[in-house]
């Protein structure tokens, strides 16, 4: 089975970041492919390379990019959201006259496009959180 994931929420707010992690990770453990991960509204948040939890607590940003590289996944925050929350990477910094990019390694922004099409090439779009 083909999913794309919609991940709402931001890493350490709610266990949706979590949730979408481990499925996400045991899809692709059992064969299935993951289409696109699209973070939409907080869920944007889990794409920074700026976050540093404690030592003794997961991080939840370096897991999603481990296992974006691992599984060669195509990890999209949506560009409007990143942007209210000052979430840029090398393009956008540039458009909007920024002088540093704070997008973790194996994400990439785009548009809401990106949503759609991963609904219409999925066989199903599972959403985590609100």
């Amino acid at each position: 089975m083909k999913f794309t994931i919609q991940v709402n929420e931001g890493p350490y707010q709610h266990q949706a970041s979590d949730s979408a992690y481990h499925f996400t990770k045991a899809a692709l453990e059992k064969g299935h492919k993951i289409y696109r991960v699209f973070f939409y509204h907080d869920g944007v948040n889990n794409g920074t390379r700026l976050t540093t939890p404690p030592q003794d607590d997961r991080n939840i940003v370096n897991r999603w990019s481990e296992l974006g590289k691992e599984y060669d996944l195509d990890m999209v925050l949506c560009v409007a959201a990143a942007q209210r929350r000052g979430i840029v990477d090398d393009g956008e910094a540039q458009r909007n006259g920024k002088d540093a990019t704070n997008i973790a390694p194996g994400f990439r922004i785009s548009g809401l496009g990106q949503l759609i099409e991963g609904g219409v090439q999925s066989d199903r779009l599972i959403v985590f959180g609100d």
